[in-house]
């Protein structure tokens, strides 16, 4: 049997320890190399690349996509997809889900993962709809985590929903690294009865787990399983591509992977992480071993937005208090996995229960749109008092709520004429307005001083 292997060191590994700061021109030179190592897939896009691009980086994210394509020829292109909130926090009306996924493929990817955060699949049906339209490969996630209401049964009957749906492969998330190797064991064999899919699973090394939990997935059929080259592996990053390359092979599975190609990549990865370090862009927390996960679910990411929010308003000191508040919140939400946006909404309402010595005395507007119903299907029932408080004697919708959203790309089109240059850029407006914009005007003086900078010279 052979397993594939995802690198992440593109995507995920770089989002996970340095914050999606890795600019194209810190790994231009590496990607042919990566090209041939015998990945099954570089998940090289979406997740916060998109916003940190366009924030950060000065990229236009569509450009970094495409010069990736042109230097990878053999290996597919993954992209991370939040289902109706595409890249961003909110829902997005289907016309611009589909008008996103279009221009992605077009673009150079070949496999689009996509999830919703609360697992409620109505969210996610209008993105893999239309990856089938465009001939590529649609992932459809199921959101690990643990709670009084999730289970064996409640996953199988979720994978039976996206096989249902058409997906190509189920990829099981766990993104705060707290599944064990027994639960991964015994989730994938579930899932290996009730469908007739490829599964595939993608953890973190947050506590530890990562790598035991892989094998055992392995064991028990898992088809491919995401991994990190070395130098951007553990801590909140995935499980090390070599080691675990090594391991599978030892246990008398195929990968593909050739070990010179991969040291070439590692060496080249080693001095960049040297820079980051010495940079201060890359902390030592992220990379250590955070056990606390596995009491409070609190994902690697999450955790260090709490430290710096709580640092910001010299809060530090509450740090504790706000870990054992989060499951709390989380109960009073009906148990949300925790992954984006529901890992930022939970911890900032835990925080601010903290802060301000009363829970609930402040609510901010995305838990007030959770309750409305807005993001989806709660996983089990919101606390009554919080949906009083909230809703008064308001029922919570039971519809999906991009069924009222308008059409809006076309009309933004038309606003950004004279602004926007083409559908691409249309697109990253709609998902960060203001960011874009910026992004924009920064282009236009760049281009600017090129030109004439060049003039000058003639």
């Amino acid at each position: 049997m052979k397993v594939n292997i995802t690198e992440t060191i593109l995507r995920d590994a770089n989002q996970s320890l340095i914050a999606t700061r890795m600019p194209f021109s810190d790994f231009e030179e590496i990607l042919e190399t990566l090209d041939q190592a015998g990945y099954y897939s570089l998940e090289c896009w979406g997740g916060a690349t998109f916003d940190s691009c366009l924030r950060y980086l000065d990229e236009d994210p569509w450009e970094r996509l495409r010069k990736i394509k042109s230097k990878v020829k053999n290996t597919k292109l993954q992209m991370l997809f939040r289902g109706q909130n595409i890249l961003g926090y909110k829902h997005y009306p289907d016309d611009v889900v589909r008008k996103f996924v279009a221009h992605a493929a077009k673009n150079g990817i070949d496999i689009f993962r996509i999830f919703d955060a609360l697992n409620d699949f109505r969210n996610i049906e209008t993105a893999v709809d239309e990856v089938k339209k465009q001939g590529k490969h649609a992932q459809g996630c199921i959101c690990y985590t643990t709670s009084p209401i999730h289970n064996l049964e409640k996953y199988a009957a979720m994978g039976k929903q996206l096989e249902k749906m058409g997906v190509h492969s189920i990829c099981i998330k766990d993104m705060a690294g707290i599944m064990g190797p027994q639960e991964a064991y015994d989730l994938v064999k579930a899932l290996k009865e009730s469908v007739k899919l490829p599964v595939y699973l993608h953890t973190h090394s947050t506590t530890g787990l990562g790598p035991i939990t892989y094998a055992k997935a392995i064991e028990a059929g898992c088809d491919g399983i995401d991994t990190a080259i070395s130098s951007f592996s553990g801590g909140t990053s995935q499980p090390p591509t070599e080691t675990m390359n090594y391991a599978i092979k030892q246990m008398g599975y195929e990968t593909s992977l050739n070990e010179k190609t991969l040291k070439k990549i590692n060496d080249y990865f080693k001095t960049l992480r040297t820079g980051y370090i010495s940079s201060g862009l890359m902390d030592p927390f992220v990379m250590g071993t955070e056990t606390d996960a596995l009491v409070y679910q609190v994902p690697g990411g999450m955790l260090s937005n709490l430290i710096s929010q709580l640092k910001a308003q010299n809060a530090i000191d509450k740090l504790e208090e706000v870990l054992e508040e989060t499951p709390r919140v989380r109960k009073d939400m009906g148990y949300p996995p925790l992954v984006t946006p529901m890992s930022q909404m939970v911890g900032v309402q835990a925080a601010t229960n903290v802060l301000s010595g009363e829970r609930y005395k402040t609510i901010s507007k995305e838990i007030k749109s959770y309750v409305k119903g807005e993001y989806g299907q709660a996983p089990g029932e919101i606390d009554s008092e919080l949906m009083k408080k909230v809703l008064g004697d308001e029922k919570p919708m039971t519809h999906r709520f991009a069924d009222d959203m308008e059409p809006a790309f076309e009309k933004t089109k038309k606003e950004l004429q004279g602004i926007a240059r083409n559908d691409e850029d249309v697109l990253s407006y709609i998902a960060f307005p203001q960011i874009a914009e910026t992004f924009f005007k920064k282009r236009e003086e760049s281009e600017s001083k090129t030109v004439n900078y060049t003039i000058t010279r003639k």
